[in-house]
């Protein structure tokens, strides 16, 4: 669920970022965030849920709402604005490689494999073959490849503070407590910056944009998201950045009617033997994939 979600977010972003100033739209974003978990929160969680018990709670709180959510999406859509969209999925999708480096410096039981190393290095190639950028932008980027990098190295380094925590708290609950933190957080950041927001217009594509932000990617994933990092390990939960270029990819397709080159059909599967390696799914799990990729290709002329 998180894949698909946080996939459509560049689609989405693409949209809102022609009418809205990054820091102040990723602000807006994480204000509707707030307003529908607090909604959620009112019906599915006590008091006694949402009350921080232990330092860990505290320090889990913390990475939840300033790193992973609130630093990262700052960075990440302020980079967006110097860089193409391959390019940003290619320096943001290095997330699972440093994640496993932060884990093997913090934590003791979340390390990866030497099959498990190769397989992440394979997804992040698999996303080189999808996202196709143009070499010379990796260099070209002026600041947007500095602030996408520290977007991955912020995303890495809080799930892995979040695992090491070992807050008492539920990740729902941390959730709730995180996504009003990363909003006052871009409003502060939004303010410093200077943008203006005087005489803006919010057109219905950019109000859509900003709901689906809002609400899809901006609550319900990091509901999904953070509960998988409590259930696996933050290493492994990362890997769904490996897959978020293919969503958008496909989504971009369907929406905006962008063309894939062959070679993101050879992407994905590169991606998903990573994946393989990583998770040590059996290759017969993957048969039906495959079948359902290959016949998609077919049917839309890849």
């Amino acid at each position: 669920m998180s894949t698909v979600l946080f996939g459509g977010t560049f689609v989405a972003a693409k949209a809102g970022l022609a009418h809205l100033p990054p820091l102040f739209f990723v602000a807006v974003r994480f204000d509707v965030g707030a307003v529908v978990l607090a909604a959620f929160a009112a019906t599915k969680l006590s008091r006694s849920d949402l009350r921080p018990r232990t330092a860990g709670d505290v320090v889990g709180i913390f990475a939840t709402g300033v790193l992973v959510i609130g630093l990262t999406n700052a960075l990440l859509f302020v980079g967006q604005q110097h860089v193409t969209s391959g390019v940003a999925a290619v320096v943001f999708s290095l997330n699972p490689i440093l994640t496993p480096a932060f884990a093997a410096l913090l934590l003791s039981e979340d390390r990866l494999s030497t099959t498990g190393v190769a397989g992440t290095v394979l997804g992040l190639v698999g996303v080189g073959l999808v996202a196709n950028p143009d070499p010379s932008a990796l260099t070209a980027g002026g600041v947007g490849v500095p602030l996408l990098f520290c977007a991955a190295v912020t995303s890495a380094l809080g799930a892995v503070v979040i695992r090491r925590a070992k807050a008492t708290m539920s990740s729902t609950a941390r959730t709730v407590w995180g996504v009003p933190i990363a909003a006052a957080l871009s409003h502060a950041l939004s303010l410093s910056a200077g943008e203006s927001v005087t005489g803006l217009s919010l057109p219905l594509v950019a109000l859509a944009a900003l709901l689906y932000v809002g609400v899809c990617s901006g609550a319900v994933a990091y509901l999904a998201y953070f509960a998988l990092i409590d259930e696996t390990s933050a290493s492994r939960a990362n890997l769904l950045f490996y897959f978020v270029p293919i969503v958008s990819a496909v989504t971009g397709w369907a929406l905006l009617g962008e063309t894939g080159a062959p070679l993101s059909l050879v992407g994905f599967a590169v991606i998903f033997v990573g994946f393989l390696l990583v998770s040590g799914v059996p290759p017969s799990a993957s048969d039906s994939l495959r079948r359902t990729v290959r016949n998609w290709a077919v049917r839309n002329g890849w």
